[in-house]
């Protein structure tokens, strides 16, 4: 281990970003063996962070100087100093700014919360940080969470480091920028409706949303069957790695699953996988690149050893987004909508805008019924083929990004020269969230022309995530995704 007080002046700009892009597991086996510091691995994505934050504007805050000082206690414990070291000990974490933290901003990325301080932490946060994982910093979202791009009048556009053009998602977009940039090693999301898939397919990095339950979150979302809490990494191991620590009961938690599951630490072949294929999910128009894309990682299962076939699948875009607005109508929506009534003047267009639409589609006489009626045959249609197969392999969303600085209230999103309803029709991961006691993984699946990376769901059986993590890890085998862009 070098002398971490000299570190980021004895090394080359270089070495310090190609430090700040090293997977979690193996700086953790670094740690162990003394060939690297936590304060070293610290400073490196600090300085990346300072270099890229100008123009990426992932970061919601910073605490560097307090965790500099974690960094050294860190670095303490693995050469034998008090107690020994735990599971994420050392590593920098960017939490999503959503998951709240006693004593520190709460702003929901919205104006009328800018001055507001937490009293409670996040049971994810709190679990990071009971293993050793340090928050150096916290991640942009859109006003409420309630967007697929990270924008806000609080803290401004956040931007895709692969192309400054495009968003890198939301709502956990500055989580997946930050990831993408360099300036996190592993990082939070939330997802309900794909909040943590979506930024990972733009990004180029590893999402999942655990099934419904798997990982505890705060009332009253906890009780929201949409609504998930889970990891975010750049390779399937660091994303495995840090569920192992969120997920499981909690006490406040009543929804939380036991016991809970742990995932191993390596995972089988998939040679004899069942894998159904499915590129348009039912109806849904897709752009040629991705389909290009997602054949691809289809074709590398079958290199692996599985069993790919394509498949029928009989759900309709116009249903899923039906029973979501009916569902947001119903418990999301009211939230942002009494928010709007005291301070509409300070809210974006589009948080006002997604209140207004799901409000007016909740408000239907007999919508509740027929939104729970939709969501059954979606769940029937999926529950009959995952009885088939062991898992489904599908786009995350029909086309590579959303541009950076709309609000994609005006302009409409054209696919093959289908022009669609609403710009959320693009993303593919809100079926999931109707199913959302299937565990699914986002992984990358290759670039656009754009240079923006495009990615694909692995979705599993109801509560198999380990199944969902080896066909992962397979195709991150086959084709990996170790580049990463020039800012």
């Amino acid at each position: 281990m070098t002398n971490p007080t000299n570190s980021a002046d004895s090394v080359g700009s270089t070495d310090l970003t190609d430090l700040a892009y090293l997977p979690a597991v193996e700086a953790l086996r670094r740690f162990r063996d003394r060939s690297l510091s936590p304060v070293e691995l610290m400073s490196a994505v600090i300085a990346r962070a300072e270099a890229v934050e100008p123009k990426v504007n992932a970061l919601a805050e910073r605490t560097f100087e307090e965790a500099l000082a974690a960094a050294r206690d860190a670095e303490a414990r693995y050469v034998g100093k008090g107690e020994p070291p735990r599971a994420l000990e050392g590593l920098a974490v960017a939490a999503k700014e959503e998951q709240p933290i006693a004593g520190r901003r709460a702003t929901d990325g919205s104006l009328v919360y800018q001055d507001q301080v937490a009293e409670e932490t996040h049971p994810v946060v709190e679990r990071i940080q009971a293993a050793g994982g340090i928050v150096h910093a916290r991640t942009t979202t859109p006003e409420f969470s309630c967007a697929a791009f990270t924008q806000s009048r609080l803290w401004g556009v956040t931007r895709n480091p692969w192309n400054l053009e495009f968003s890198p998602g939301g709502s956990s977009g500055g989580s997946g920028a930050a990831l993408a940039a360099g300036e996190a090693t592993l990082a939070t999301g939330s997802d309900i409706g794909g909040s943590i898939r979506i930024p990972a397919s733009f990004t180029g990095t590893v999402g999942f949303k655990p099934p419904y339950g798997r990982v505890p979150a705060m009332t009253p979302f906890n009780l929201d069957t949409y609504c998930h809490d889970g990891p975010m990494a750049r390779t399937v191991a660091d994303c495995a790695l840090l569920e192992n620590v969120i997920a499981g009961p909690h006490p406040l938690d009543a929804v939380s699953l036991r016991p809970k599951l742990i995932l191993p630490e390596q995972f089988e072949s998939v040679e004899g996988l069942r894998v159904a294929l499915s590129v348009t999910l039912g109806d849904w128009v897709v752009d040629p690149e991705v389909e290009a894309n997602t054949r691809a990682v289809a074709e590398a299962l079958r290199v692996a050893g599985a069993i790919v076939e394509e498949v029928e699948v009989s759900i309709t875009r116009a249903d899923v987004f039906r029973a979501a607005l009916i569902h947001f109508g119903s418990i999301f929506g009211p939230y942002i909508t009494s928010i709007a009534a005291e301070h509409g003047e300070l809210l974006t267009d589009y948080a006002r805008d997604f209140a207004e639409r799901a409000g007016a589609a909740a408000r239907e006489p007999g919508s509740f019924l027929q939104g729970l009626e939709i969501e059954g045959v979606v769940q029937a249609e999926l529950g009959a083929l995952l009885d088939r197969y062991d898992v489904l392999v599908c786009p995350t969303v029909a086309i590579p990004a959303f541009a950076a600085d709309d609000d994609h209230l005006s302009t409409k999103v054209v696919i093959n020269g289908v022009e669609l309803d609403d710009y959320l029709e693009a993303a593919m991961t809100t079926v999931f969230n109707i199913a959302s006691r299937c565990p699914v993984l986002s992984v990358p699946s290759g670039f656009a022309s754009s240079g923006v990376p495009t990615g694909i769901q692995v979705v599993g059986r109801t509560y198999d995530d380990t199944t969902v993590f080896r066909a992962a890890a397979a195709i991150e085998a086959v084709r990996p995704w170790n580049r990463s862009p020039v800012l």
